[in-house]
């Protein structure tokens, strides 16, 4: 099979895409920023964060679109299993579950808008969840072992903010 010229071009473009990106990793952490780093390379997202009850309790419901390099950061101080569900949600969403060292332990792709079924964690140890568009973690590579930078992974972060 031979690519196609569409084919050709998408790759030219996610290409450019991940070079610009990764660029964009090598700034200064912020609170509205988070990278990743694995097998696919580096990534950024902007993001909104949820630390609050009534924030995370909310989350990306009724929310018609969100850009594709955006999401929602779900913090806790305290690790623990975590569970998502997609009521009220208009998005489809890949749900990334990263420990208190800033490493993901489980991406659960493509969950279903308004579906009430739990999306469990995995793991006991989860202090972050990121919410992204479905069907980046496929694209992207993002998988368990997967690195995210955060200032809010300062200590013992196995990749620190800079500085």
């Amino acid at each position: 099979m031979g690519s196609t010229p569409d084919s050709w071009l998408r790759g030219v473009a996610l290409g450019c895409v991940f070079a610009f990106l990764a660029g964009a990793a090598d700034a200064a952490c912020t609170d509205s920023r988070v990278d990743l780093r694995g097998k696919g390379g580096t990534v950024s997202f902007t993001v909104e964060i949820a630390d609050e009850p009534e924030e995370r309790m909310r989350g990306l419901m009724f929310r018609e679109s969100m850009p594709q390099f955006n999401g929602m950061l779900f913090l806790w101080e305290e690790p623990a299993a975590r569970s998502f569900w997609m009521r009220n949600t208009l998005l489809p969403l890949d749900i990334i579950f990263v420990d208190g060292r800033g490493v993901v332990q489980h991406v659960h792709e493509n969950a279903i808008p308004g579906d009430e079924t739990g999306i469990p964690s995995r793991s006991n140890n989860i202090t972050a969840v990121l919410e992204i568009n479905a069907g980046l973690s496929e694209l992207l590579g993002l998988a368990p072992g997967t690195e995210l930078r955060h200032p809010a992974f300062a200590e013992d972060a196995a990749w620190p903010c800079p500085g």
